[in-house]
């Protein structure tokens, strides 16, 4: 059966932990659904790992929308959540919710995500719930903020920042979001949260006490030349297509393929 937002909650209350990756294309989001991933996450990190982009900002709700229909012709059982791109949901409420409408009503995903808490955001996504579009939180290190966080580094690590950081989680909670993704925070930090909360906290880069983890699906094929340091190489993937690319290679200009 296909998982639903409410079976997240009721497995955090049965302590069932969340497995959660990216896919942005048919093949992949094929093997992540048949080995049993819980969500599939269409992240905007498409734009840096699928375009080749710097940052997640140039991406597009359009090419977010082309890819997210091929992940869903994929997926039978995860959940599949799409992220909302940079300046698609920050302007108003309003603008919020054409773009996850159009998301939802043109790819069939079953929610959106978004990244902050703060008041105006909260106000967002009580808007989007309203409508009936489930959102998933992000809070933490929010890389649509790059340049205002002075780059990729860990958040939340004074009083005062932990103490937004855990405002805004329950902030997003209170305006009706299903779940929260902790982004590269102090594990006790992701621990408070965790604890208050009563809807799940998936983590990464938050150590250990979350309820659920995910990771870029490229980071753990090892398909990245760079991996964030929280990430886990479960495989080299590039050696192994580099491999046989190079042999496919020697074997036509030697006459040996076909």
């Amino acid at each position: 059966m296909a998982v639903t937002t409410q079976q997240l909650i009721d497995w955090k209350q049965q302590g069932h932990q969340i497995t959660m990756l990216t896919a942005y294309e048919y093949a992949i989001a094929k093997i992540l659904d048949q080995a049993g991933i819980d969500i599939i996450l269409v992240g905007d990190s498409l734009a840096m790992v699928g375009l080749g982009y710097q940052t997640t900002l140039p991406l597009t709700l359009e090419e977010m929308l082309h890819h997210a229909k091929a992940v869903r012709r994929a997926v039978v059982r995860s959940l599949l959540v799409v992220d909302l791109p940079f300046l698609t949901y920050q302007e108003s409420p309003q603008q919020a919710i054409h773009s996850a409408g159009r998301i939802l009503k043109e790819t069939g995903a079953s929610a959106v995500k978004l990244e902050g808490g703060y008041d105006e955001m909260a106000n967002t996504v009580s808007a989007l719930v309203k409508v009936g579009i489930p959102v998933m939180g992000h809070v933490g290190l929010t890389p649509q903020s790059v340049h205002q966080l002075g780059g990729y580094r860990q958040q939340g690590k004074t009083i005062d920042a932990a103490q937004r950081i855990l405002s805004e989680a329950i902030a997003l909670q209170q305006a009706g979001a299903f779940a929260i993704v902790l982004e590269h925070i102090p594990k006790d930090l992701a621990a408070e949260i965790t604890q208050q909360l009563t809807i799940p906290t998936i983590g990464i880069g938050a150590g250990p006490h979350c309820d659920g983890q995910v990771l870029v699906t490229s980071d753990i094929l090892g398909l990245t030349p760079w991996q964030p340091p929280f990430a886990k190489k479960y495989a080299n993937l590039h050696d192994t297509i580099t491999n046989a690319v190079t042999q496919f290679c020697t074997e036509v200009q030697e006459g040996k393929f076909p």
